[in-house]
């Protein structure tokens, strides 16, 4: 680790710590336990599903994989981390890392699943219904209540200068693996192959990445989580869609890129071009105090002009907003929050923590706040050709270029992601 990130971690964390104190002495709490979470079996086996951190405690820590253990804040009281390492000859035996978070905070090595220590009027978060009822019992402690949880989630919405570099650094990581996934599929590799070849630059496994790599050709393309990875290449090559991230120090990077191959209509690389050049429009839109339902609406719009300038749409612009021909090829919202999770909280609240749902015609958008210094957030225009989507439309008088769209079908649909820091004055793309 560098000097500097370890200056900015150490100064993260006592961001942290005051942050912290204040939230609970405004909740009138005198300390607050923190539960790491653990790993689950499947359903009647002895093998465990992968597994992620607490955000909240992750905040603290920065690792994804501590299971079984605890963080203690109190005021003006040190951190104290109650550490899970058994000795262990089935696996490798937990042990400290070398880095500036543990200068910061009191480390107590435990070889069994214990109680952590609590003073005063106490509360814990995280996964409490999963620890024994041992564990349970000797908390003596109020449970996440919804307040305190809420107020410690619009905390995490603000990132220290500590979490942008890691953000930026998870995005560096991720861009390798794509540039590999790309010439991967130059190369005419099968979707498995792809994921391979971006898993290998990016240096990750499977088991690490901060939520799975979409990896879609042809028609695939058009599913927007598409879950799979087909052993084999497909006989024709018309598209590529790579939505894949990175995990650097817990923080998540979350890049989509979409490619024409040598068989799709020229159409569809045109297509890709304007998508592009969309990103780009609504990253440029990006400064303190805008509305990002505002903007997810500014996209839908710009999004109008793209099918009629391609002669996909015959009316104008405004009328396949109107007439809902926009959210049938791009069903998904602009974006999201980023951090510690790829879909990050507050994202759908006020920062009071009263509700800020999404609009019922965009139902699928997933933030709903003003962007302010120090948010980080996805932006990611899409336009597909999903025939359930479109099927609907078919019945009405619309007019819709249906001999293009059938032939942009086996193209499934293009999306492209970049991740974006709200500055004190603009922005600064961390995708570059």
């Amino acid at each position: 680790m560098s000097t500097t990130l370890f200056n900015l971690q150490l100064e993260h964390i006592a961001h942290l710590q005051r942050a912290y104190e204040q939230v609970l002495t405004k909740s009138g709490f005198d300390s607050l336990a923190i539960y790491s979470g653990h790993a689950d079996y499947h359903f009647a086996d002895d093998h465990a599903a992968s597994f992620q951190t607490y955000g909240h405690f992750m905040h603290w820590v920065g690792l994804a994989d501590i299971q079984h253990s605890w963080l203690v804040i109190a005021p003006n009281t040190r951190p104290q981390l109650y550490l899970y390492a058994p000795d262990d000859f089935w696996h490798l035996p937990t042990k400290l890392p070398e880095e500036p978070w543990v200068s910061a905070i009191d480390v107590h090595l435990c070889s069994t699943k214990t109680a952590p220590t609590l003073t005063g009027k106490a509360v814990v978060i995280g996964d409490i219904e999963s620890v024994s009822t041992d564990i349970s019992q000797a908390l003596k402690a109020d449970v996440a209540p919804n307040a305190l949880v809420q107020a410690l989630d619009e905390l995490r919405m603000f990132k220290t200068p500590y979490e942008v570099a890691c953000l930026r650094e998870a995005n560096r990581l991720a861009i390798a693996g794509h540039q590999a996934a790309q010439t991967a599929f130059i190369g005419a590799s099968g979707e498995l192959d792809i994921q391979l070849a971006y898993l290998a630059a990016s240096r990750q496994r499977e088991s690490n990445v901060p939520y799975q790599n979409i990896i879609g050709l042809n028609n695939h393309a058009g599913v927007l989580h598409y879950q799979h990875y087909d052993l084999t290449p497909p006989k024709q090559r018309f598209s590529l869609l790579v939505d894949a991230g990175r995990r650097f120090r817990g923080y998540c990077a979350d890049i989509t890129r979409t490619y024409a191959g040598p068989d799709a209509p020229a159409v569809f690389g045109e297509l890709v071009n304007a998508l592009h050049r969309l990103k780009d429009e609504m990253v440029e839109s990006i400064v303190p105090n805008v509305d990002y339902v505002g903007l997810h609406k500014q996209m839908h719009h710009s999004l109008g002009n793209i099918l009629v300038a391609h002669d996909l749409f015959k009316g104008s612009a405004q009328q396949a907003v109107e007439e809902g021909v926009t959210r049938a090829f791009c069903p998904h919202g602009l974006g999201h929050s980023l951090g510690l999770q790829v879909h990050d909280v507050a994202g759908l609240r006020h920062p009071d923590g009263t509700p800020a749902p999404a609009p019922t015609e965009h139902p699928a958008l997933r933030l709903t706040r003003t962007l302010k210094p120090g948010m980080v957030v996805t932006i990611e225009p899409g336009l597909y050709f999903i025939p359930m989507l479109l099927k609907p439309l078919r019945d009405k008088a619309l007019p819709i270029n249906w001999t293009l769209v059938d032939q942009l079908l086996p193209c499934g649909g293009i999306r492209i992601e970049d991740n974006v820091l709200v500055t004190e004055s603009s922005f600064e793309n961390l995708t570059p």
